[in-house]
């Protein structure tokens, strides 16, 4: 998945997913906890083939992910492309606003606006980006 928009989540906490991310994720969106304080959304597939990963787990292992399945929810959009995303994550990703909404290789990711202009100016800026595209043949 790729593409960087920008919408605004309204006061109830409903989000326009962009058309093209909707065809990709499908008719139902898993929605959780990600990296750096972003919200991270699977499809059903992306979604399912993290579950069989974590088959080959140790509970001990899995246990330690017990707040991303405790905080995903699953997301269907309305009638206008949108999704509610519940109050806890809205909070624990700072999303107010403005937002980001990046396609990021097998997941869709959902940014506070400010948080994700800071981390992107800092990867154009540190060449970090840059080495990092090196070492994956970019």
């Amino acid at each position: 998945m790729t593409g960087q928009y920008t919408h605004n989540i309204d006061a109830k906490g409903r989000l326009f997913i962009p058309a093209k991310l909707r065809e990709e994720l499908g008719q139902t969106f898993h929605v959780t906890v990600g990296q750096d304080h972003c919200l991270a959304v699977f499809s059903d597939e992306s979604w399912n083939a993290k579950l069989e990963q974590l088959k080959a787990m140790s509970y001990s292992e899995i246990k330690k992910l017990r707040t991303v399945f405790a905080n995903a929810a699953d997301c269907e959009p309305d009638g206008q492309g949108r999704i509610l995303i519940p109050a806890k994550l809205r909070q624990y990703a700072g999303l107010e606003k403005e937002v980001i909404i990046n396609g990021s290789f097998d997941r869709v990711e959902i940014w506070n606006a400010q948080r994700w202009t800071e981390m992107e100016n800092e990867a154009f800026s540190s060449g970090a980006l840059e080495a990092a595209m090196e070492a994956m043949g970019l």
